[in-house]
């Protein structure tokens, strides 16, 4: 049995979760141009004791839901959207533990024990070179062969966020074991504590937005790893395997939830910007002119409209209403309304919007990351208009 840890609770105050909002959005402008993992960032989520907070209670933990964890996850996301991110994996692996515990008790042990001394962030490792986002379907190249004491895994992964600053990688694997049928291998999940040999980064990640979270390649070659580490993932009613990613549950609503974050940002900077920027011809703040303050109001409809999906549609499920099948359209309503208000904004100011001297430009770049995470845009619309026509 897994050690209880005893994590405490960490405070989720308004005033508290802004104090480190502004902790973390002091370095994220530094950490997006050098593109370095977020040290100082993650460190200052850490103390808060924001990176543990849903780790399960019967593993000494908060226990933080749903609800909870967004709030985090906007608050890390106003500072620094790559901290956040890095935040929302580790805050969903540690949820996933909570519900079904799944890790092995030793590794799961040790990564409790890394948590209280320091960040120690967890991904699950899934897209692939030539696979792309599993979500999309297909079966992983990645394995890992059975071996007389445990398991050696092989694979090429990208877009693994993290990077060398993560303490475990949950890799999605196809496992090639002794018995197995060749024609429907079973497929899971592989826990790898970060510092095994054979694992080897690849920097890859040169992107638009959230150039701070190293969403880089990585490769494993022999990885050696115990006997209870890989994890089935169980197959779907028609026997096929879909990677959880493709699905949409509450606890997948970190990743909206952050670029919420991203947007009130963008409100912030907005505003920050009107009140002192004086034109020569006008003479007075364009804060006080009418067109601005009809922008900064559009702003505000479109965060409020973010806002109140994001939690009321978790709400609901709390209240044990039936909107799962509505989650991922729902997450696409969010998406559009952040990545409206932000553009919103940057329009509005022309090229100041635009200028690196200007945090709009950064918040549009970051906010525009929204779109790649699964389910996607056309997916989560097909689903539901079959779901509507009963087709």
């Amino acid at each position: 049995m897994t050690a209880i840890a005893h994590i405490p609770a960490p405070d989720l105050t308004d005033e508290s979760l802004a104090a480190v909002t502004a902790e973390v959005a002091a370095t994220a402008e530094e950490y997006d141009r050098t593109g370095a993992v977020p040290v100082l960032g993650l460190r200052a989520a850490h103390r808060a004791g924001l990176l543990t907070a849903t780790v399960g209670r019967q593993f000494g933990g908060p226990g933080a839901g749903p609800r909870e964890a967004a709030r985090i996850l906007t608050a890390l996301g106003e500072g620094d959207p790559s901290v956040a991110l890095i935040a929302a994996n580790t805050l969903m692996a540690h949820a996933a533990q909570a519900a079904n515990p799944h890790w092995p008790v030793a590794l799961y042990d040790d990564l409790l024990a890394r948590s209280l001394g320091g960040p120690a962030p967890v991904n699950a490792i899934r897209a692939e070179p030539e696979l792309g986002a599993p979500a999309r379907g297909g079966l992983p190249k990645t394995r890992v062969r059975r071996t007389g004491s445990g398991w050696v895994l092989d694979g090429h992964k990208s877009y693994a966020t993290g990077g060398e600053a993560l303490a475990y990688h949950v890799v999605w694997a196809v496992a090639d074991e002794p018995g197995g049928d060749p024609d429907a291998p079973r497929v899971g999940h592989v826990i790898v504590p970060a510092d095994r040999l054979g694992i080897t980064w690849v920097d890859t990640w040169d992107h638009l937005g959230l150039r701070a979270s190293n969403t880089h390649d990585v490769i494993y070659e022999g990885v050696e790893l115990p006997a209870d580490a890989f994890v089935e993932i169980p197959r779907g009613p028609d026997g096929v395997y879909r990677d959880p990613a493709a699905t949409t549950a509450p606890g997948g609503f970190g990743h909206p939830a952050l670029y919420l974050g991203v947007a009130k940002a963008a409100r912030r900077a907005f505003a920050d910007f009107a009140r002192s920027r004086v034109p020569g011809a006008l003479g007075r703040p364009i804060a006080t002119t009418k067109r601005i303050q009809s922008v900064a109001g559009e702003i505000d409809l479109q965060i409020a409209q973010a806002e109140t999906l994001l939690h009321g549609a978790l709400l609901r499920v709390e209240a044990g209403e039936p909107v799962l099948p509505q989650l991922p359209v729902i997450k696409v309503a969010i998406a559009r309304a952040v990545v409206a208000a932000v553009q919103t904004a940057v329009a509005a100011l022309g090229n100041p919007g635009l200028s690196r001297r200007n945090a709009l430009e950064r918040h549009l770049r970051d906010v525009l990351c929204v779109r790649v995470h699964p389910p996607q845009e056309d997916a989560a619309l097909v689903a539901a208009g079959r779901r509507v026509l009963g087709v």
